[in-house]
């Protein structure tokens, strides 16, 4: 590997790449410093003046992953030196880099990793086509053929690839596709997160470095949206090196590369990843330097702000309003013929995916919620309520959970826009708004935490299920509101984005060669806050900046979208919650007993003492049933099957899977209630009593639910109140005899059964006489659930018509009629107490609802 390197990159070459990233970098510095300028000027006057948007009705934490790790689980990587698989111990820290130890062991003693990827500008992929169609791009005048496979051989079925279009790829592989799901979400979230760009708390160096890259890509022709700006701002700055330095590259030493297809894409990417290492490490150095420089001067560009604001404010309005005489006569036909037609179109592409995603956040938040009730409803232990907390305090994390609502928002298509507006891929706004959304679900559970700590606080532990239930319906209305404001927002960059790019490469060339005449109106002393070039996109943004707001104002009219009118201005309903902003999260393992639940404890904090543990945000990843496996860490070869491990991980698998089986034919436990309104219906018990009706008298039966006061005596001796009696009549078809699926159907065909007129009234005697043992009998031999109701028909029916002779069958407590003749009874009145009345009421099916 290291001669194809050197080979291919020798030191007259490594000089020419050092060269040209220096000149990359002293273009940029020079950009930079203009904007560090620009930027601090705009931060003190914001600071002076104030502003802001709406306050956001959630409140929002600080450092959600304090003392927490994302989730950590063995897998297999490939190692290119030797061309085999091995088994890697794998931890994914707060920071959300992929740290790679040789086995569980060495990470527990706090070992230094043998590898740590940086996940910034990659790509997570599960298949081998999805890697070829992205290595075809890599060569020009190579392309593998389908079905084929690179330089490695997949030892699974199940691959898990990091690709990057500069630096070196990375190849995993896991034994189920459970495992590649699970492993598969994790990557994402981290590319997610490194991808997100840089801090927004800080208000001069991220405005500034972000402006000096768009304006430097410009300055070359680039006026799209750039997939590449992810990372820290060396990573960054490296891949707008590379951005020129790889294809000239690519056209000098790709002819060179000898050997087989898969060879020569092998070679290339490891050539690649050496130029993208010394470009990193020579923008990271100049970076640093660059910062400090212009960090050096802050103080005293500071204090000449605060002394001579108002002369450059009135300074920068005299000289824009110059710029837009200029240039609003150029942007009227173009906004009229190419932007406002298209606004409402590209608006329509980011809403529907985007408010799906937020809606999804919303059901998936609300889902949790209802699990808990169910757990405080259900008896739930507290230990059992301190994990259901903690996991929820964790939700926004928990790549897994996160995933349907991801999914939602990766269906973004701006096909046919992007050509016209020239957007490069859809990709920066889907992962924005997923950011967007994990920060909206992290506020909707930290805001949730403090309102239900801060009730148990006062009113404790008793009606848990009622308090829970309280703060949901407080903070989902708040979460509306505030979802509301960060789409409307979102909406108005993304369109901002796409449209502010176009028009600027549409009025360049006629609008900057005057520009320079314009910097004669700015005092010199005042030139370094006001560039001519930054007034005018500000004017080129104000011109369309009223359409795109009628756009997104008209849009949040439509119920579809769920989205707040503007006017609408949600008051404050809680003055004191923000003051709850200033708590630090809740400890709900401490609250409520143990720590957490099995698996949750994967390391010790640094710095910490030895009862200090790091709680893992998602599950350890592992075989259904087997404990952590491949912990010797033996070498494996690149073969479709995994010798001498896999097999023994297979047959434990089977045992388990058998093991599951078994259990299947099992009766399950009773399932808990799957809403809210189903647990409310727990509190007001419905109880049914089944009696038969002649048909005859059917007419006479009042039909529906009526109002009654009464008390109700179970067989247990438990009273409950009557609060509403509801009669339905049901026809129930006539079997036969000798059908025996219940002793319940068995007992209709009796009572409905027909016998001789001459002994009517004595066997009718004997029946009532006999009737609870022969109920008591049948209850016990049917399990199939009709205990119930046939000892609440029991406790209020003074007398049954059943036969008066019990059945020798074991299969059922009634005689069969195959040896005695078939009788007919005529169903008796019962009486009805509830009321305190003794009426007399025709049997019928009764529905008894009980408070």
């Amino acid at each position: 590997m290291g001669d194809v390197v050197s080979s291919h990159l020798d030191e007259g070459r490594r000089e020419m790449i050092t060269a040209q990233t220096r000149d990359v970098m002293k273009e940029f510095s020079g950009v930079y410093e203009q904007q560090y300028a620009v930027a601090l000027f705009n931060s003190v006057r914001y600071e002076i003046e104030g502003g802001g948007g709406a306050q956001s009705q959630l409140l929002h934490r600080q450092d959600p992953l304090a003392g927490r790790t994302i989730f950590s689980g063995s897998l297999f990587q490939y190692l290119e030196e030797n061309r085999k698989w091995r088994n890697r111990f794998v931890s994914v820290p707060s920071t959300y880099s992929f740290d790679l130890y040789e086995s569980k062991t060495a990470h527990d003693r706090e070992l230094h990793p043998k590898v740590t990827i940086n996940c910034a500008g990659y790509k997570a992929l599960t298949s081998m086509e999805e890697y070829l169609k992205l290595m075809n791009t890599s060569l020009p005048g190579i392309k593998a053929r389908v079905g084929s496979h690179p330089f490695i051989k997949v030892a699974t079925q199940f691959p898990l690839i990091l690709w990057h279009p500069y630096a070196r790829h990375h190849y995993f592989c896991v034994m189920t596709e459970k495992e590649q799901k699970k492993w598969h979400a994790v990557l994402q979230d981290c590319v997610r997160h490194c991808n997100n760009g840089l801090s927004e708390d800080s208000t001069v160096e991220t405005p500034a470095f972000t402006d000096a890259v768009r304006r430097h890509r410009q300055n070359k022709g680039h006026y799209e949206t750039w997939d590449m700006m992810c990372g820290a701002p060396p990573q960054i700055l490296a891949n707008l090196v590379m951005e020129t330095l790889h294809p000239e590259l690519r056209n000098v030493i790709g002819p060179r590369l000898k050997g087989k297809m898969q060879q020569r894409q092998r070679h290339w990417m490891l050539v690649s990843d050496a130029v993208y290492k010394q470009v990193l490490s020579q923008t990271k150095n100049q970076y640093g330097a660059l910062v400090d420089g212009c960090e050096a001067q802050r103080v005293q560009l500071d204090a000449r702000l605060r002394t001579d604001m108002d002369q450059i404010i009135t300074s920068k309005e005299h000289v824009s309003s110059k710029i837009r005489a200029l240039v609003l006569p150029k942007t009227e036909p173009l906004l009229r013929t190419s932007i406002q037609p298209y606004i409402s179109s590209i608006l329509e592409a980011l809403m529907e995916p985007t408010s799906r995603g937020f809606s999804e956040v919303r059901e998936v938040f609300f889902k949790e919620l209802v699990e808990i009730s169910k757990n405080s409803l259900n008896g739930g232990s507290k230990d059992k309520m301190g994990d259901h907390l903690e996991r929820l305090s964790m939700l926004a994390f928990h790549p897994v959970k996160m995933q349907s609502c991801y999914e939602q928002v990766e269906q973004l298509n701006l096909e046919g826009l992007q050509q016209r507006f020239e957007v490069g891929s859809p990709s920066v706004f889907v992962s924005r708004a997923q950011i967007l959304m994990r920060e909206q679900m992290d506020n909707a559970v930290y805001t949730f935490e403090q309102l239900l700590h801060q009730s148990l606080e006062g009113k404790g532990e008793d009606d848990m299920c009622k308090t829970i239930q309280r703060c949901q319906d407080r903070v989902i209305k708040k979460y509306d509101y505030d979802s509301s404001t960060v789409r409307k927002k979102f909406f108005r960059e993304a369109l901002l984005q796409i449209i502010i790019p176009f028009m600027l490469q549409q009025l360049s060339p006629s609008c900057s060669p005057e520009l320079p005449h314009f910097k004669e109106l700015i005092f010199e002393d005042f030139s370094r806050f006001l560039l001519v070039e930054n007034m005018f996109e500000e004017v080129v943004l104000h011109s369309v900046t009223k359409d795109i707001m009628m756009a997104v104002k008209e849009a949040a009219v439509q119920r579809r979208h769920n989205l707040y009118r503007d006017s609408i201005v949600l008051t404050n309903s809680d003055p004191n919650l923000h003051l709850l902003g200033e708590n630090p999260s809740v400890d709900w393992a401490t609250k409520f007993g143990e720590e957490g639940p099995d698996g949750s404890v994967v390391g010790v904090i640094e710095g910490g003492g030895s009862k200090s543990r790091r709680r893992q945000v998602v599950s350890m990843i592992q075989l259904d049933g087997v404990p952590l496996p491949y912990e010797s860490c033996l070498e494996v070869p690149g073969e479709e099957i995994i010798p001498e491990e896999d097999g023994e991980v297979f047959d434990k698998n089977m045992e388990y899977q058998e093991e599951e089986e078994e259990y299947q034919d099992l009766p399950k436990e009773p399932k808990s209630p799957d809403s809210v309104n189903l647990i409310r219906d727990l509190i007001n018990p419905i109880v049914e009593m089944v009696v038969p009706v002649s048909e005859e008298k059917e007419s006479d039966v009042p039909k529906g639910t009526q109002p009654t006061r009464g008390i109700l005596t179970s067989e247990d001796g438990v009273q409950e109140e009557v609060t509403h009696v509801t009669t339905i009549v049901e026809d129930v078809p006539r079997r036969s005899p000798r059908d025996k699926t219940s002793p319940h159907a068995i007992l209709r065909q009796l009572v409905g059964s027909m016998k001789e007129k001459a002994d009517k009234e004595a066997r009718e005697e004997v029946a009532i006489e006999s009737a609870p043992e022969e109920i008591h009998l049948t209850t016990q031999e049917d399990d199939s659930g009709l205990i119930a109701e046939v000892s609440a028909a029991e406790s209020d029916l003074e007398s049954a018509p059943v036969p008066t002779e019990s059945s020798s069958r074991e299969d059922s407590g009634f005689q069969s009629l195959t040896n005695v003749e078939a009788e007919e009874i005529e169903p008796q009145p019962i009486t009805n107490g509830l009321s305190g009345e003794d009426k007399v009421i025709d049997p019928v099916d009764v529905e008894v609802i009980l408070a």
